[in-house]
This record gives structure tokens, C-alpha cells and sequence, in this order.
């Protein structure tokens, strides 16, 4: 196993793990996206790896979102660079693996922890866990998923969940069919290592030219969808409320809406 003291990775029967491993919440900045898109790049490009698995080494969380201390010192151009980072990079690199990725959710996933679960292919989650997309009620968007989420479930539910800002248990979310499987928080790691074992006896030549057709079958304007949504995210951070929204997050206090 190794570490750059923001994640884990290690390889084990063609199966790469990624944990996230950034006190006390994985918030994400851009040392941890660039250790995520690296760890990612890395798998893809080891002949021995089969599978990817994202999890979290933090025990009860698996990512509070982006590092939002971060976004509030940032000039407006800092933060394009970053949520294009963030969204666009993280996309086009799962868009572009040859490997298969699931994504063992094993704590609360709030904002850019939904995004790295639903760029994934698969989504697994403990059953006493919470998703969400929080975003609203700090004066931001969640740029992605107004793309991904009317696709995956209803426009009017998507809607609810994305502009009421309520998180939903496990429970409900694979109802919905926003992940795939929910089991006991004991099992989760095994499931996923479980479900990883099974792509990796695949023949490595099929699963890459599938997915990779599969990507391509399934992206259509999806991508030119989100950097539209990603422009209407850098315009809210130049607003007066995305600015009190986010300070307002980081002072622990509540926003004054102008």
C-alpha cells in the first residue's frame, strides 16, 4: 500500500483501492483532486489492475464536498479553474478509463462526494448513510448533477432533491435508483471487493472496448450539458449571495440573503 497523505491506494487479485484519507472530511481542494485524477490515471494505466474501487479511510464519512475554506479565499478566476478541474477533468478521465469503477460510499456524500460517485459505474452504499446535495442552502449549484440527476430519476423528484437541499437515506436513494446497492455498513467493503472480483475474471480486452463503446453510447451532449451547468456555477460564485453563502458556511453562521 501507498499513500501521499490524501489518499491510500493499493492493489490486491487485479483490484486497485483508492481510499480518501483527508481529515476530517475529505474536502475536496485541488491537492486532492490532483491525488484523485493520479490515483486514477495510475490504475488505468497498470496492465495488473482490472477494476477500480473509490472508498473513503475516514471511518462514517466518505466526502463533505469541496474544501469551501478554499473556495472563500479564492478570486473568482481561481474557482473556474478549480469546479472545471473538479468537473470537467474528473468526467473526462472516467469518460476515457479502460477499467471499470465503483464507488463503496461508506459515510455521509455531500455535494463533490456525490459527484465522484455518480462519474463512477457503479455506486454501493452503507445502509445507515445519507446523500444529499446541500448546495442550495450556501447560495451555490450542484453544476453536475442538474445534468446527470433528471436522467437517472424523475425530472420532478430530481428537482425536489436538488432545490430543497434534504439529504435522503440509502434507502431511498437506491429505490430511486441513484446507486445501486445499500448493505449493512460491515458488509460494504465486501460487497464491492465482491461485485470488483467479478468484472476483474472478464476479459480485460472486452472490458475496455465495452466500456469504452458503452461511454460513447451513453454520453450524446451529456458532457457539453454539464460545462453549460459549470458556467452557470462560476456566474453564482461571482454573486453577492454565493459569496455570503460560502463565508457565511465557514464563519458557522447563517446567511444573509441580499
Amino acid at each position: 500500500m501507498t499513500a501521499d497523505h490524501r489518499l491510500d491506494y493499493s492493489v490486491n487479485e487485479h483490484i486497485a483501492v483508492i481510499a480518501l484519507n483527508r481529515k476530517p472530511v475529505n474536502a475536496i481542494d485541488h491537492a486532492m483532486i490532483d491525488a484523485i485524477h493520479a490515483a486514477l490515471r495510475r490504475a488505468d494505466a497498470d496492465p495488473e489492475v482490472r477494476v477500480i474501487v473509490l472508498t473513503s479511510a475516514l471511518p462514517g464519512m466518505f466526502c463533505g464536498g469541496m474544501d469551501l475554506k478554499m473556495v472563500a479565499a479564492g478570486s473568482t478566476q481561481d474557482l473556474r479553474e478549480f469546479v472545471y478541474k473538479f468537473y470537467m477533468e474528473t468526467m473526462n478521465i472516467q469518460y476515457a478509463l479502460t477499467k471499470p469503477t465503483i464507488v463503496a460510499i461508506n459515510g455521509p456524500a455531500r455535494g463533490a462526494g456525490m459527484t465522484l460517485s455518480i462519474t463512477s459505474d457503479i455506486v454501493i452504499a452503507a445502509d445507515d448513510i445519507d446523500l444529499g446535495y446541500p448546495e442550495i442552502d450556501i447560495g451555490l449549484i450542484p453544476a453536475i448533477h442538474y445534468a446527470h440527476l433528471p436522467r437517472q430519476i424523475s425530472r420532478h423528484k430530481a428537482f425536489e432533491l436538488l432545490f430543497g437541499g434534504q439529504p435522503i437515506p440509502a434507502a431511498e436513494a437506491v429505490a430511486l435508483g441513484i446507486i445501486n446497492h445499500v448493505v449493512p455498513r460491515e458488509e460494504l467493503m465486501n460487497k464491492a471487493l465482491s461485485m470488483a472480483k467479478v468484472l476483474a475474471q472478464k476479459s480485460p480486452t472486452i472490458m475496455a472496448l465495452g466500456r469504452q463503446s458503452f461511454m460513447r453510447a451513453n454520453d450524446l451532449d451529456y458532457r457539453r450539458n454539464v460545462e453549460n451547468q459549470i458556467e452557470t456555477l462560476c456566474n453564482v460564485f461571482s454573486t453577492p449571495d454565493g459569496r455570503e453563502g460560502i463565508e457565511a458556511f465557514v464563519e458557522k453562521r447563517a446567511p444573509r440573503w441580499r
